[in-house]
């Protein structure tokens, strides 16, 4: 009986000490809520707002461009032309130099083709080497005929003119004189350029013939493939023995003397940032900045991603940088220099105009047409309607009208006097 008597005050006791700490629970929640409250409201019912004194000052434009390092070279290589491979040179992660050879396919094949035109090229030079020794002996001897019956034709028209021969003789040297120069200028007709045209055929035919053995002999060049830049082989995918089509990647050469980093960022900052500007690039995986300049803002908008592509070059990158980090940097760009603006929160727009209201010695304020003139994502320009010094609200207009009266604050970049009055 005792037991059970201890185990109801027990109870009782527990059920006690609850209910005590539920009324202190909800004596807290009060006494928070409002403290909450008291922050944002002041007494006798004015609407509080936060107000920020406007003075001339350099207006700047903040941007932040994030992307990754890209090296400065990354190229595929391919075999120009299809063929067995013998021997592969290069592993993944060798340094080369520019020139160094990295893989090499079958010439068996070429070697016999050049051999052939190499035969070929022989032969019609020795025809073209005959064509002029022909040619040569052909006119010499028709240019000597040709002076030979010349004389003899001059003689027989002295013998005629004296009577010593007949018309019939005369004639019949005449005729071999004619036959001869006409021989002469057959031969003599055929030179152009010093050479005659039967000449030049032979000769023509020798160059193609030496052209085409040249051709082979660059092919059977193009079946070493070298790198054509220093850098690091960043990719490789052949083996010796294997048959490679013309075209297909082998290797990969990444250059990394150079980095730099590839952003893209919107139209309005697109505007702003020049080429040549000087940036600081933080590199997260490294945790270093780098020294670095802008040498590519794109001229036109990508019609995928509707944005602009901008290239920082880092002028001095670690040796161990590597293309594909991730890369950002904060630039500040002065918009105009001691002017007037306020924070973008201040401004409305109201029937087609921008107005914003300016705080007034006695407490009340005055709704102020402006016209607005740069703007940026934090501030907005103020051209006309605004004097230096005088105090603009930045909360709470909506509680606002010309001529309110108001309890202000100092504008902390926040807005907690929404709704405000007591």
């Amino acid at each position: 009986m005792r037991h059970k008597i201890t185990q109801l005050n027990r109870r009782k006791a527990i059920l006690s000490g609850l209910a005590c700490l539920l009324v202190l629970a909800l004596a807290l929640y009060g006494f928070l809520g409002q403290s909450r409250n008291q922050k944002v409201k002041i007494a006798h019912g004015k609407p509080l707002v936060k107000v920020v004194t406007v003075n001339r000052a350099d207006m700047m434009r903040h941007i932040n461009l994030s992307g990754q390092t890209v090296a400065d070279a990354n190229i595929p290589l391919a075999p120009k032309y299809t063929g067995r491979v013998t021997e592969v040179r290069a592993r993944l992660g060798d340094e080369v130099r520019a020139g160094d050879v990295l893989m090499v396919q079958d010439t068996g094949d070429l070697d016999i083709s050049i051999a052939e035109n190499d035969a070929a090229a022989g032969a019609a030079q020795a025809d073209a080497r005959e064509a002029v020794a022909s040619y040569d002996a052909n006119y010499l001897k028709a240019r000597n005929d040709l002076e030979l019956e010349t004389s003899k034709y001059e003689r027989n028209q002295y013998l005629f003119s004296i009577g010593a021969i007949s018309q019939d003789t005369l004639d019949s040297v005449k005729q071999e004189y004619l036959a001869s120069q006409a021989a002469f200028n057959v031969l003599a007709d055929q030179v152009q350029n010093g050479d005659a045209a039967s000449v030049q055929s032979k000769q023509y035919t020798a160059e193609k013939a030496e052209r085409a053995t040249d051709a082979l002999r660059r092919q059977r060049e193009d079946m070493y493939l070298r790198a054509p830049r220093d850098g690091v082989i960043g990719y490789r995918n052949v083996e010796a023995g294997a048959i490679v089509s013309a075209g297909t990647k082998v290797f990969s050469l990444v250059d990394n003397s150079h980095i730099n980093v590839d952003c893209t960022l919107s139209e309005s900052d697109a505007a702003i940032l020049k080429t040549g500007m000087a940036v600081q690039v933080t590199i997260d995986a490294l945790g270093t900045d780098y020294p670095g300049r802008i040498v590519y803002v794109s001229p036109a908008m990508d019609d995928t991603s509707k944005t602009y592509q901008v290239r920082i070059e880092l002028e001095a990158a670690a040796d161990d940088m590597k293309a594909g980090l991730f890369a950002h940097t904060d630039i500040d760009i002065l918009q105009r220099p001691q002017t007037l603006f306020v924070p973008k929160e201040a401004v409305l727009s109201r029937n087609g105009q921008q107005i914003l209201y300016v705080l007034k010695p006695d407490g009340k304020v005055e709704e102020r047409a402006v016209r607005i003139g740069l703007m940026n994502d934090e501030a907005e320009e103020i051209i006309e309607g605004l004097e230096d010094g005088e105090v603009v609200v930045v909360t709470n207009q909506d509680k606002l009208k010309d001529g309110t009266a108001v309890d202000a604050m100092p504008y902390d970049g926040t807005d907690d006097t929404v709704g405000a009055a007591s």
